[in-house]
């Protein structure tokens, strides 16, 4: 592992802290205070395993296949199992390939999510990645309904180095789009980042507005490969679960950024993300600076969750012995 991803590996588990001490200490407890597997067993690694905002589907699902594995392997002793558990957990967390085409293809991407998520500040550490991979990154102003929100994205574009498309305060969102998409394809732009509104005068005109914008691109630049990033605010476990719900009615999610990850108690939101809803959380916030927002991979999200080795033969024995091919995180 190069010096770069185990800097972030230990960000990350710094970060996901309160998240372990809220999740993986009840469950060591739970290990530690049963001499047996019985029915008490279970209903305690239930509680504590919903409690920490994995959820009730992905909880069940984890359970039901840890109840066959302790079957399977004859398993008596609380503590021969935990493995099993741990494997579980990251195994809930893989919905197949998560890809970054945008990376590499002539693309937009719309970045969705209610205010105060960090949408504009995701937006502008994207911009700055993708420029810094050599690629001619152009933005949208198209939340032009937040106060200072167009100033606050024209900061993040110069510290990049890229150039951005915006409106006057209170323009129709859709018009911005309009307009970038077609400067996009003037300039010979390799990807389009549109910042989108967070809140309309009410929760159907911010769908319906998404619909109209999904709509114009569709129309104006069908050739482009897309991207719909919804962000959300870690720190606020269900209600983020709730919100991508409502915003995968109104735009085909092709991925999730978790942000805040780094003051929250609730980081299991991303157990139950994955799990109930089959998008893949493509990013992970665990910080202010460009750095802390990383490719995720679940494998090390587990890893740094539950303190356990990083790299090498030690964390594939921990997670279960098999090797694979996804991106890592940095």
């Amino acid at each position: 592992m190069s010096e770069e991803k185990k800097g972030f590996f230990n960000r990350l588990k710094e970060g996901l802290t309160k998240t372990r001490n809220n999740i993986v200490q009840g469950i060591d407890a739970v290990f530690g205070g049963f001499s047996s597997i019985d029915e008490d067993f279970y209903e305690e690694l239930e509680e504590i395993l919903i409690t920490g905002d994995i959820g009730v589907k992905a909880t069940e699902e984890i359970l039901d296949r840890l109840r066959e594995q302790v079957k399977e392997n004859h398993i008596k002793e609380p503590a021969d199992c935990k493995q099993f558990l741990i494997r579980n957990i990251q195994e809930q967390m893989q919905v197949g390939e998560t890809a970054y085409a945008f990376e590499h293809r002539q693309s937009v991407v719309l970045v969705i999510g209610v205010n105060g998520v960090g949408k504009t500040t995701t937006v502008g550490k994207l911009a700055g990645q993708l420029k810094a991979q050599g690629r001619k990154v152009l933005l949208a102003a198209a939340d032009t309904f937040r106060a200072a929100a167009g100033e606050q994205l024209g900061e993040w574009a110069n510290r990049a180095g890229v150039d951005v498309i915006g409106g006057n305060e209170g323009a129709d969102p859709a018009s911005v789009i309009y307009d970038a998409v077609n400067a996009a394809k003037a300039r010979g732009v390799d990807v389009l980042l549109c910042d989108t509104a967070g809140r309309l005068h009410n929760k159907k005109n911010l769908m319906e507005e998404l619909k109209k914008i999904d709509r114009i691109i569709g129309k104006e630049f069908p050739e482009a490969h897309r991207e719909n990033l919804v962000v959300l605010d870690g720190t606020t476990g269900q209600n983020a679960l709730q919100q991508a719900k409502e915003f995968g009615e109104a735009a085909d999610l092709t991925g999730i950024i978790l942000t805040k990850m780094d003051g929250t108690a609730k980081g299991g939101i991303a157990v139950a993300i994955q799990s109930e809803l089959q998008i893949p959380v493509k990013y992970i916030g665990v910080g202010e600076t460009i750095d802390d927002l990383q490719k995720f991979d679940a494998e090390q999200f587990v890893n740094a969750l539950f303190d356990t080795a990083a790299d090498g033969e030690e964390a594939q024995e921990a997670l279960g012995g098999e090797n694979d091919e996804r991106t890592v995180v940095g």
